[in-house]
């Protein structure tokens, strides 16, 4: 398919951040967005880049009653010498997918996607951050645009991509978040929409980041739907515990977004030599490393944060403090790694670096 351009108005062109240090995580957006359309009969159609715009859509939309969303988030990084940089861009499209089929919405070729997204970044790489640490953080979505209700998948799809400049998220170095494990609420179960990145599993995790919110914490710790034992993800990412010298995270059984950052932390782990472990974890079993000393750090993995070290846990209401509260060895190590190697300041021995070139 050919995709259109549909170049703004000069004259209408949004104001660029003057300071990218001040940029706010999903406030200002590009001036384009990318456009398709799906219908059952005829198959994904009418490819096309505009300028950003709000949606036109019918109240009986089902993705507004019936929940058929998904999405994905991955960045651009804007090397020293110019070079646009994207980190393992193939596995958001593999993985776009895979949320596809979960809910019965109509897959998009991995390589048209590539085109897409560069066609888009094409014609707004001016938006993509100068400074090391910034990157223009990239949308796509698809939801179900068919004007019908009735519960079934629908017919009509529409897809989209939007871009938006962000800043660095520890523009003061890293800030480890404390925790609230949640052994009242659940955000999936197995065999339900946990590994579909979908607006379903944000939803559900609401109510409870409130409460943890209201009482202090950062992020929710979630265990598993059934028995409320085992660790699975904190807030909206992955979770590792360095348990002595081991690496521990709680293994991808269908609760669980198979997370990018996640399986780089694995990869990279593995390559350095250190054991990685893929296991199910018990609450109970973290608590008593951290009280005994044998846990010696705590860290979420994802897009944003790429590596979000963790001080403090509350469980049953007590509290448990991770060695000192501060950043650990492994967490600092990972992070360096991988911002290091997004960037173009490191080498890239497993061809993680896609080069975007116009």
């Amino acid at each position: 398919m050919k995709i259109k351009i549909q170049p703004v108005d000069p004259a209408k062109r949004r104001p660029k951040p003057a300071d990218e240090s001040k940029l706010v995580f999903g406030k200002t957006f590009s001036d384009h967005m990318f456009l398709m359309d799906y219908k059952a009969e005829a198959g994904w159609q009418d490819p096309r880049v505009v300028p950003y715009q709000a949606l036109e859509m019918d109240p009986s939309a089902m993705v507004l009653h019936y929940g058929q969303g998904i999405f994905e988030g991955l960045k651009g990084y804007r090397c020293r010498d110019g070079r646009i940089h994207l980190f393992r861009p193939q596995k958001n499209w593999e993985r776009l997918n895979r949320s596809a089929r979960k809910l019965c919405m109509p897959e998009i070729d991995v390589a048209f996607q590539f085109e897409a997204l560069h066609e888009l970044l094409k014609i707004d790489k001016d938006w993509i951050p100068h400074s090391i640490g910034s990157s223009l953080y990239i949308r796509p979505t698809m939801i179900a645009s068919e004007p019908h209700l009735g519960v079934r998948p629908a017919h009509e799809y529409l897809y989209y991509i939007i871009t938006g400049p962000v800043a660095a998220y520890y523009p003061e170095g890293f800030n480890p978040v404390t925790i609230y494990v949640s052994d009242e609420f659940v955000r999936t179960v197995r065999g339900g929409l946990g590994e579909a990145k979908t607006m379903a599993n944000y939803a559900s995790s609401l109510y409870a980041a409130e409460v943890a919110k209201k009482k202090g914490f950062t992020q929710v710790l979630w265990l598993d739907g059934v028995e409320r034992r085992f660790v699975e993800e904190v807030g909206t990412m992955n979770i590792f515990f360095r348990i002595k010298d081991e690496l521990v995270t709680p293994p991808l059984t269908g609760s669980i977004l198979p997370g990018i950052t996640r399986d780089s932390v694995i990869q990279l782990a593995a390559h350095w030599g250190i054991q990685v472990h893929e296991r199910p974890i018990e609450i109970a079993e973290v608590v008593d490393a951290i009280r005994s000393g044998d846990m010696k750090e705590v860290f979420g993995t994802g897009t944003a944060a790429v590596i979000s070290p963790v001080a403090e846990m509350s469980y049953k209401e007590k509290s448990y403090r991770v060695q000192k509260g501060e950043v650990g060895e492994w967490s600092q190590r990972f992070y360096d790694e991988i911002v290091g190697i997004q960037y173009g300041e490191k080498e890239d021995p497993f061809g993680w670096i896609y080069e975007v070139k116009f």
